[in-house]
């Protein structure tokens, strides 16, 4: 049943029944919960900032610690898994994750790190050809990012860099303007860079249907899937951009400051000429150890690496991605439509005029988040809700961002969430 066919109700007995009837119910047991000032789990709504830590990833990551005291520089070979190829033990997760190859991925440095390293290949400029159609509302970073490689390229920002700003009056941007501009400016732009869930809105874009524009054109085409991955169904090998960058630490939970992700598609995997930033660990692994001059790069995504990754880190993440492919992301996107159409459902049931949601009610268009935007004194609501023991992320002025991940969020969390807003609205 999908979330637009399903028929909610109000009370807790509802939110009770669907959680005993949720056939991912199990997984919430396999996180840590930070608790409350009543000593109870949190209502942990911030999944989408920072994701929960999984109950193994600390015995996963203190089995390299033991291994490092046990075989010192010989845990490269000997550990119970290799640090050598231990990025390998992601891949097929992270290639079932994001709809991609196991040749297309790889998982490595961090989400900015990895946007330059991408804009480096997929980033180049001519004089008639030099613009980046970016989202006017992108996560800061990003637009640090491709305004710094304006610069980089001898180009103003204020002309390279080109915003998509939403209608007078509306919070989301509509397909029909992103192809509008495409249309326009196609000839001049180099790269179309877009988040594919905008980290403010929470609106999910048509990743296909921009990329076949974009590449009509003659475009380049990234996307940040910082608040996609783990959050949608992803297919980027069938959709086609050129590339895409994510972090780990929001919904794949792979702790503060976790490893990033990169998508390359297949077609670039053997791309000779194509510019890139080189070092040793993308370096040929069958020659990598003659420590020779020349670079000849891996095909794929790992042609891309740098240096030899932090091996706690993936041990970390990996106690995540094992969750995530036991659960599938079919499944989990399933329930995610139904929480937050549920959370939907109570909100538009709270006094008029109280709360609006800026988030597209379209389920096509969003993932497991909700932006709501309070009229009644946000700042104290927001204490309040740390005060009954619900966690959430606040933008100010007046945003505060719910999203109810499928992984370990119940059916309870939401209905609780709602009652604290309810109470506030009628103060």
């Amino acid at each position: 049943m999908t979330e637009a066919s399903m028929r909610f109700e109000e009370g807790e007995g509802f939110a009770r029944r669907m959680d005993a009837e949720d056939p991912l119910r199990s997984f919430r047991e396999e996180f840590l919960f930070p608790q409350s000032p009543q000593g109870e789990p949190l209502v942990y709504l911030a999944g989408n900032s920072l994701g929960l830590q999984p109950r193994r990833a600390q015995q996963y990551v203190q089995e390299e610690m033991e291994d490092w005291a046990r075989l010192g520089v010989e845990g490269h070979f000997h550990a119970r898994r290799p640090w050598l190829p231990y990025h390998e033990n992601l891949t097929g997760q992270t290639a079932r994750l994001v709809g991609a190859l196991p040749l297309e991925v790889v998982v490595m440095n961090t989400l900015s790190v990895n946007l330059h390293l991408m804009m480096v290949s997929f980033y180049r400029p001519t004089r008639e050809r030099f613009k980046i159609l970016i989202e006017g509302g992108a996560f800061p970073s990003d637009q640090y990012a491709v305004a710094s490689q304006a610069r980089f390229h001898g180009f103003d920002p204020k002309d390279a860099v080109l915003k998509l700003e939403p209608r007078a009056g509306e919070d989301t941007l509509r397909t029909e303007d992103i192809l509008e501009t495409l249309e326009r400016h196609g000839s001049e732009i180099a790269l179309v860079l877009l988040g594919n869930v905008n980290y403010l809105t929470g609106q999910a874009f048509d990743m296909k249907a921009l990329t076949q524009a974009a590449h009509a054109r003659g475009c380049r085409v990234g996307f940040d899937l910082a608040h996609g991955a783990g959050n949608l169904r992803l297919s980027l090998h069938d959709d086609g951009p050129d590339f895409a960058v994510w972090c780990s630490y929001k919904y794949l939970n792979g702790g503060p400051g976790a490893l990033g992700g990169v998508f390359i598609h297949e077609r670039h995997a053997r791309a000779e000429g194509l510019p890139r930033f080189e070092g040793w660990w993308g370096n040929d692994k069958a020659i990598r150890f003659q420590m020779g001059p020349d670079f000849v790069p891996l095909p794929g995504a790992e042609g891309w690496q740098l240096s030899n990754p932090p091996i706690f880190q993936l041990a970390a993440l990996r106690a995540s991605m094992e969750l995530f492919d036991r659960a599938t992301m079919p499944s989990l996107r399933g329930k995610g439509d139904r929480l937050t159409g549920y959370l939907e459902f109570l909100l538009d049931r709270l006094p008029s005029g109280f709360v609006r949601i800026t988030t597209p009610r379209d389920v096509k268009a969003r993932g497991s988040q909700l932006s709501l935007r309070f009229s009644k004194d946000p700042r104290r609501l927001l204490t309040r809700l740390s005060e009954a023991g619900v966690c959430c992320d606040f933008r100010s002025p007046d945003i505060i961002r719910a999203a109810p991940a499928p992984l370990y969020n119940s059916f309870q969390d939401v209905y609780r969430f709602v009652k604290v807003l309810e109470s506030h609205a009628r103060d």
